[in-house]
């Protein structure tokens, strides 16, 4: 009797294998293998020192963004709004931040553009590396950041005073590590000149208010309850967003300048 053998089961072309469920017809995926050795040249020692500054520069990147654009002064003042208003959940921060974000893009905008045009493409193309790269990505922020100090250098001073160095004639003698410090402290600054101003019309109604509830006896009575409505109708009024957004746009174009 011929014995009973099981047939061989037949995968048409590109079909799973049973083991692997992998199809055959699928292009080859190369394996990565990351090992941890020994540098056998100076040249690998460079590389991999690069490799440690350029992750670490990646994780420091949103806080550099940061403190060297216009998101510092934007979001500053956005909170002094909120503050002035007495809102203490309306509009959310996470909104504040989305807001500040969108109009730090629109205000660095030129600023982004010749980054991108005059470091990042080039360095995409293989035309420059990556120390060429990071010059030309350093040169439009430093412009910027001296643009807004033009008027008032006196936090390039301090800090030029303060390492020992000559007083600066030009952008190009003042070192990048003294200036986005003066940049900060300048933004700050400001930020908080311009949050005096807004909280002074809002302090006079929360003055008003209390003085009236005082003399009518109601002492029970948080002036806020009472203050915060005649805040928003004020600042409805005078159309409060457009006016606070198109002058934050203009502090920059006018120190620009």
């Amino acid at each position: 009797m011929p014995s009973a053998q099981s047939p061989r089961a037949t995968f048409p072309a590109g079909a799973a294998t049973a083991t692997t469920g992998i199809p055959r017809n699928l292009p080859v995926v190369p394996f990565v293998d990351l090992s941890v050795r020994s540098p056998q040249t100076g040249q690998e020692v460079a590389f991999s020192l690069q490799l440690l500054i350029l992750l670490t520069v990646l994780s420091l990147a949103p806080s550099l963004i940061i403190l060297v654009t216009s998101f510092l002064r934007v979001s500053i003042v956005l909170d002094f709004v909120k503050r002035a208003l007495s809102l203490q959940q309306v509009p959310p921060g996470q909104v504040l931040m989305g807001i500040a974000l969108f109009l730090t893009v629109f205000i660095m905008w030129p600023t982004f553009d010749e980054v991108y045009t005059q470091s990042i493409k080039p360095l995409a193309d293989g035309q420059i590396g990556i120390e060429q790269a990071y010059r030309a990505a350093e040169k439009p922020f430093r412009l910027f950041m001296y643009s807004q100090m033009q008027n008032d250098s006196e936090n390039i001073r301090l800090f030029m005073s303060m390492r020992g160095l000559p007083k600066p004639a030009s952008l190009a003698d003042v070192p990048t590590y003294v200036l986005v410090p003066a940049f900060i402290l300048s933004e700050l600054t400001i930020a908080f000149k311009i949050g005096i101003l807004l909280y002074i019309p809002f302090i006079i109604i929360d003055m008003v208010v209390a003085s009236t509830l005082m003399s009518m006896g109601m002492i029970m009575l948080p002036p806020v309850m009472i203050s915060t409505p005649f805040k928003l109708i004020l600042f409805v009024l005078i159309d409060g967003w457009n006016l606070m957004a198109r002058q934050l746009v203009e502090s920059f174009m006018r120190s620009g300048s």
